[in-house]
């Protein structure tokens, strides 16, 4: 059985205060060809639909078209609320939907859906879990578990993952939404101080694939069965080099997963270029340039260009960021850089020290351990 693995959608979004809800359609459109050309069984959606909890009108009908779309090639979907989402407005429907073989987490009650498909090796298992927070599991369990409750995401959705009663000798599919220790974050994904949304991958050891949303960058965790699909378009200028895609799963008998991608082209790239104003305005410079992409420009004039932002969206209409670097903003840096590190604690100092290091944040633990060594001093 082969699925499509997508994610962080984030319908209804703005960049920089541009709509992306043009490019949003274009790409959920190739999305659909995608899954007609891989010839999928299933869409597998792993959170964050929408940018906000309450989405626009406009984002609402975009996604409503999108699932009509998928239903009527008969295209199984699986989707689950993230982070950015209100899980009550996404389950919304569930059971008329899943009349249509559209399958929507509900909320979290202390269980996850779990759905059971048929192909040629047999019963796969698709489970859905939204995004989760230790109250939340807290609040769904408090009269079940008494007060063997869980305080951090780990052990929340550990605790999650082990009352789905997992077969382990089965085919299982697991659709989720936590920050998994060791993921490359970037500029566009909400970050939680401390790194406590941490889980460690190994929760997810049942399950043959782990279909995650939340990062935005795709990559797999540990083992390629454990995997961010990453975002379909770039939100921010931290992702200009990434290459969006699409993750294609394809489970065939226990053991055998089969993993590939295929591109995704957008309708406007995040494109960053660099030089002085007469540099960036020259045909020369832009004749090579796809200029109707979405442009973070810096300016490395050491005075300001009146007028400049204006004078260049006649040459790059969809200009979202003007920037410059001269020595002037250097010293400004410096000066905000300075009083920025006065202003921290040395436990913060410290955290920040370790993230650069290790490329991923500290645990609670290792939080609580170099507080009682800086308290002790």
């Amino acid at each position: 059985m082969k699925f499509l693995h997508i994610s962080d959608l984030h319908i209804g979004k703005r960049v920089n205060e541009f709509s992306m809800i043009e490019d949003q359609k274009y790409i959920l459109s190739r999305i659909i060809e995608i899954a007609d050309e891989e010839r999928s069984d299933g869409v597998l959606i792993a959170g964050d639909v929408y940018d906000k909890p309450v989405p626009s009108a406009e984002a609402v009908q975009l996604f409503d078209w999108f699932l009509t779309e998928l239903a009527g090639r008969r295209k199984k979907v699986f989707i689950i609320s993230g982070n950015h989402d209100s899980p009550e407005r996404i389950a919304f429907g569930a059971q008329l939907m899943s009349g249509r073989d559209v399958y929507v987490s509900p909320v979290y009650d202390g269980n996850a859906a779990r759905i059971t498909l048929h192909d040629e090796y047999g019963e796969l298992f698709v489970y859905l879990l939204p995004f989760i927070k230790p109250a939340v599991v807290r609040h769904a369990l408090e009269e079940e578990q008494g007060e063997n409750l869980p305080e951090s995401y780990h052990d929340a959705v550990k605790l999650a993952v082990e009352r789905m009663g997992v077969d382990a000798g089965a085919r299982n599919i697991l659709v989720a939404h936590q920050f998994v220790t060791g993921a490359g974050r970037c500029d566009s994904e909400t970050v939680s101080v401390g790194g406590i949304d941490n889980v460690d991958a190994e929760i997810f050891d049942l399950f043959d694939y782990t279909a995650l949303g939340h990062i935005h960058s795709p990559q797999s965790i540990k083992q390629e069965k454990v995997r961010y699909c990453g975002t379909p378009l770039k939100y921010s200028f931290s992702e200009a080099d990434q290459e969006k895609s699409v993750s294609v799963v394809e489970l065939k008998e226990k053991g055998n997963v089969k993993l590939h991608t295929v591109s995704l082209l957008p309708l406007h790239d995040l494109q960053k270029i660099r030089g002085t104003y007469l540099e960036v305005s020259a045909r020369s410079f832009y004749e090579n340039i796809n200029t109707e992409d979405y442009m973070q420009i810096t300016l490395t004039d050491e005075e300001d260009v009146p007028d400049s932002l204006l004078k260049l969206r006649i040459i790059y209409p969809n200009l979202m960021q003007l920037l410059y670097d001269n020595s002037r903003t250097r010293q400004n840096r410096q000066i905000e850089a300075a009083a920025e590190i006065e202003q921290k604690s040395e436990l913060e100092l410290f955290e920040e020290f370790y993230e650069l290091q290790n490329n991923q944040p500290m645990c609670e633990e290792q939080i609580e351990f170099v507080r009682q060594l800086i308290e002790a001093e």
